[in-house]
C-alpha cells in the first residue's frame, strides 16, 4: 500500500470510528424503549458502528485479517492468553484500588444484582466493545500509522493517543490519559507475547472492563 493511500484511509478511518461512537451513542438512545432482549442485542450490533468504516476500508481493499494481528493458529490458546491477560489487568488495575480504597476511582457507574446481567456484561463488553475497539486500533490504526513509519514503538504511541482521544465523550482528561495507557498495555501484550494475537486482546479488553462492573457491584 502507498504512503498516501495509507494517510487517507487512516483520516477517514479514524474520522469514521468517531462518527461511529456518536451514532452509536445516538442509537442506545432510541431502542430504550425496545423489550429487555432486543435491546440486549441491539446495544452489542450499535456499537460494531464505531469500527464499520475500518471494517468497509478493509474489505474494499481486499486485505487479509493477519495483516492486523489475527491468526488461525493455537486459537484455543489465544482465548486462554487474552482471558489471562484480563484476569491479571483486572487484579491490578482494580481489584488493588478497591482494596486500598480507591475503588470509586476504578468505577464506571454500572451496578447488577442478578448473575444474568453479569453474563450480559461480559458478552457486551467482548462481542461489541473489546471486539469494535480492538479491531479499530489495535489492528487497523496500529496497522496504517505501522505501515506509515514502520516502526512499532510510533504506532503503540499514535494508536493509544488515539485511543485515548476516542473516550473523549465519556470522561475527563485523566479518564482519557488512563485510557490511552491501558491501550498501550494491549499494543504491549501483542508485540511481546508469544501466540498473543488481536483475538487475544479482544477477550482481554472484554474481560477487563466487565470485571470493572462486576466487582463494584460486589465490593462497594
Amino acid at each position: 500500500m502507498s504512503r498516501k493511500k495509507s494517510i487517507i484511509t487512516l483520516i477517514i478511518g479514524f474520522a469514521g470510528i468517531m462518527a461511529g461512537l456518536i451514532a452509536a451513542s445516538f442509537a442506545n438512545q432510541g431502542i430504550m424503549f425496545l423489550p429487555i432482549g432486543v435491546r440486549m442485542i441491539l446495544l452489542i450490533v450499535a456499537y460494531w458502528l464505531t469500527a464499520i468504516v475500518p471494517v468497509i476500508i478493509v474489505i474494499a481493499g481486499k486485505e487479509k485479517l493477519s495483516g492486523f494481528g489475527f491468526s488461525r493458529e493455537k486459537i484455543g490458546l489465544q482465548i486462554l492468553i487474552g482471558i489471562g491477560l484480563g484476569i491479571g489487568m483486572s487484579a491490578i488495575l482494580t481489584l488493588v484500588p478497591h482494596l486500598l480504597g480507591f475503588g470509586n476511582y476504578v468505577d464506571n457507574g454500572t451496578r447488577y444484582k442478578y448473575a444474568w446481567q453479569f453474563c450480559w456484561e461480559f458478552l457486551y463488553c467482548i462481542a461489541g466493545v473489546g471486539l469494535a475497539e480492538e479491531f479499530a486500533f489495535r489492528g487497523f490504526i496500529y496497522q496504517r500509522v505501522k505501515s506509515l513509519f514502520g516502526k512499532d514503538f510510533l504506532a503503540v504511541i499514535i494508536s493509544s493517543v488515539l485511543f485515548g482521544f476516542f473516550h473523549i465523550l465519556s470522561g475527563n482528561i485523566i479518564q482519557m490519559v488512563i485510557t490511552g495507557f491501558i491501550g498501550a498495555l494491549f499494543c504491549f501484550f501483542r508485540l511481546k507475547i508469544k501466540n498473543c494475537t488481536t483475538l487475544s486482546v479482544i477477550i482481554a479488553h472484554g474481560v477487563y472492563d466487565a470485571l470493572i462492573t462486576l466487582m463494584a457491584s460486589l465490593l462497594l
